[in-house]
């Protein structure tokens, strides 16, 4: 079991309850359980739409991402009611629409750049690699995106500039594994594989 709150709990105690804990306000606590998941969610869309904003993308998609990154900053700051009433579902369609767009054209400039063949066919966005033997593979600016990675086998597996967003890792072997660049890539997904 892994946990990574991206800052979310102290944006919640210290700002949404202003440093009152739900220990010193009992009542306070259903309300501040309801509000950290928004949060955290909020605080995860941040931590990716900064990782595509530093992949320095076009003037348009940049302008997407920073007006992206305002709006859910702002809503990071809203009092708990506010919080609870923001549709992550939309917000986190939207994030994901353009973490995509970031991600294929990264992916592709380094197919071009690096001569880099297409993954085989099974190795997509979503797909079932539970405890698939990937060992020593050229992954490299594979869409592996919400993919089933658990218990996998990627030793020694190139993953740079791999989209390794949502992918489960848990229990997947990274020993020896490459994943300089790979993209939104979180410390949970770390810490829930073996490395």
């Amino acid at each position: 079991m892994t946990f990574d709150c991206f800052g979310a709990g102290q944006q919640v105690s210290q700002v949404t309850f202003g440093g009152v804990s739900w220990r010193e306000a009992p009542a306070s606590a259903p309300t501040m359980y309801a509000v950290l998941p928004v949060m955290r969610q909020l605080h995860e869309m941040l931590a990716h739409l900064r990782d595509a904003l530093a992949l320095g993308p076009d003037e348009a998609t940049r302008a997407a991402l920073v007006a992206t990154d305002e709006e859910v900053s702002a809503a990071t700051t809203g009092t708990s009611d506010e919080l609870l009433a923001v549709d992550l579902v939309a917000l986190r369609s939207r994030v994901g629409g353009l973490l995509s767009t970031v991600s294929r054209t990264e992916r592709d400039l380094r197919r071009r750049r690096h001569g880099i063949p297409k993954p085989p066919r099974r190795v997509r966005a979503g797909a079932d690699l539970v405890a698939a033997d990937l060992r020593g593979r050229d992954l490299r600016a594979s869409d592996l995106r919400g993919a089933l990675l658990i218990a996998a086998d990627l030793r020694g597996s190139d993953l740079r500039w791999a989209d390794l967003l949502g992918a489960d890792l848990r229990d997947a072997d990274l020993r020896g594994a490459r994943l300089e660049g790979a993209l939104f890539l979180t410390r949970p997904q770390l810490a829930a594989a073996r490395t």
